[in-house]
């Protein structure tokens, strides 16, 4: 049973339509640009704290952390006590979590701050999805919006990583996390003004124990893959990926037995649902995670300043925004995974010609790169975020647009913990194999060794301690730093070769897409029936 429809909507759209999907677009442009906001930071965060590679991951994973580990949760909730007022809510403590991460005084502290940010998006971000799909009847035009959505959600992770970088030509790191605050409270009034409240909610109770259940779920999941390949805290990360096991089998037990559960099985069973979900995991994941590696190895390795770092993914934003409109009429024409394998041929394009960046490489090489994977992620997201919302009931619809955020949020947060794991470890082996065969290892004292192996910004640090030696450090630092780039790079390039084979397989052609879609549409209503097409 679900609430009555708002006076404010009419057959296809909600009237002021452009201003409504405006609003949205700008809740989702908040979370995004706080998502990669601190990339661009990251060196001068290192500088700033003497930060190890793994502190550096943290900050950068933070705020897909905190999204990731609370958007299934508050999605639930946003759907039963109010989409726009939770909208509203997170978009204000946005602001609030903003200024603490600006001006942290440790690096704890930014991590922690990240976290906030990453769960104030978290009661924001899901719902603009929600309410899009709420507002918008199914069609050309819910398609279009959609396009629309995604399109200027993934470029504001690029948006994000210019305009820090232009800040940090003038001011300090902490700048770069006030991006989002004038834009959060531009949305914030205009969300109150313009987005209808109570649009086909659900009258069912939210499913507590299991929200409680997906967070530490996921927070153990993501934290666990971001430490667990790093020396220092290998075992730790192995004991929360452990935990993470447990806690998905406890909420998959939970969500079987639960009378309203907050993840119903029977829908994330359809083929059209899960298929499009694990694609667009990982194609948005690649993403994030090819610019965090990147941009630490472009103002590293290439001496490039935070404005060129920044600039040379401009690329990506172009190809995402130009073929957002080919991509709605590719997934109405050719199905989603046609769509979603177009993508995927271009990421991986974008991901090999990664594999041969190096310490020569031209400015226009590194933005072809980055261009491909933008034309790619523009190709896939679209298909992969309106599958999820078409084979979703509207009483659900804060699960299908939970799952979309995850394809983003837990996606970019484990490729970035992953591939910064990757990165990390890279690093450590090579300046230790550097040390090893450089005949002096047994006059370097351990607690040297560690800091050298730690991070680049460590091994700085050292080589100002000692300026006899820094010619030979730096050297060591930036070889070390493009072995493990390279590394992370290899292991992106094979993730986007399983997803491409995962849509491949799974993901049916356009005449069975279509089937597919209408059964859902007439499939009972309770968890318990046979969803699983």
């Amino acid at each position: 049973m679900t609430s009555p429809p708002s006076s404010n909507t009419s057959a296809d759209a909600p009237e002021r339509a452009p201003f409504v999907l405006t609003a949205l677009i700008l809740g989702a442009l908040v979370c995004n640009i706080n998502l990669a906001a601190a990339n661009i930071a990251l060196p001068d965060i290192g500088d700033a704290f003497g930060a190890s590679q793994t502190s550096l991951n943290l900050v950068a994973v933070g705020c897909a952390l905190g999204l990731a580990m609370s958007v299934m949760y508050l999605g639930a909730v946003a759907d039963r006590y109010g989409r726009k007022q939770l909208l509203v809510l997170g978009l204000g403590l946005t602001v609030v979590a903003s200024v603490l991460a600006a001006f942290s005084v440790s690096v704890e502290m930014l991590i922690a701050a990240r976290v906030l940010t990453g769960i104030s998006a978290g009661m924001a971000y899901p719902t603009t999805l929600s309410l899009i799909t709420a507002l918008w009847s199914p069609g050309r035009r819910r398609t279009v919006a959609i396009a629309l959505w995604s399109a200027v959600s993934a470029t504001a992770t690029v948006i994000g990583s210019v305009l820090a970088g232009v800040l940090l030509l003038w001011f300090w790191w902490g700048s770069a996390f006030l991006l989002a605050v004038p834009i959060a409270l531009a949305g914030f009034v205009l969300v109150i003004i313009v987005v209808p409240s109570h649009v086909a909610e659900s009258d069912e109770p939210v499913d507590h124990v299991g929200g409680v259940l997906s967070v530490f779920m996921i927070a153990a999941l993501v934290l666990g893959l971001a430490t667990v390949f790093a020396p220092e805290t290998a075992v730790f990360g192995g004991v929360l990926l452990g935990a993470a096991v447990v806690l998905i089998g406890v909420f998959g037990w939970r969500q079987m037995t639960a009378r309203s559960p907050l993840y119903d099985l029977s829908v994330a069973r359809r083929r059209m649902f899960w298929a499009p979900a694990t694609g667009g995991l990982i194609v948005f994941g690649s993403l994030i995670g090819a610019m965090f590696v990147g941009q630490q190895f472009q103002q590293n390795i290439l001496g490039y300043s935070t404005l060129e770092a920044s600039l040379s993914i401009v690329p990506a934003g172009i190809g995402l925004l130009a073929v957002a409109p080919q991509s709605a009429k590719l997934v109405l024409t050719r199905g989603s995974r046609f769509t979603m394998l177009l993508g995927y041929v271009f990421v991986l394009a974008g991901f090999v010609t990664m594999l041969f960046w190096g310490e020569d490489t031209p400015f226009w090489y590194l933005s072809l790169a980055y261009l491909a994977i933008g034309i790619g992620a523009g190709f896939a997201m679209t298909p992969a975020s309106r599958a999820i919302t078409e084979s979703t009931p509207v009483r659900r619809v804060g699960m299908a647009s939970a799952t979309a955020d995850l394809q983003r949020d837990l996606g970019g947060s484990i490729m970035q913990g992953v591939l910064g794991a990757i990165l990390a470890a890279g690093f450590a082996r090579s300046f230790g194999a550097i040390i090893a065969e450089s005949g002096e290892a047994s006059s370097i004292s351990a607690e040297v060794t560690a800091a050298l192996q730690s991070s680049y910004a460590s091994a700085l640090q050292v080589a100002d301690q000692n300026p006899q030696y820094k010619d030979q450090i730096l050297q060591a630092a930036q070889q070390s730093l493009e072995a493990g780039s390279i590394a992370a790079y290899a292991v992106g390039a094979i993730a986007i070769a399983l997803g491409a084979a995962v849509v491949w397989i799974f993901l049916p052609g356009h005449a069975k897409e279509v089937d597919l879609v209408a059964s859902y549409g007439t499939a009972p209503e309770p968890a318990a029936a046979r969803a699983g097409q």
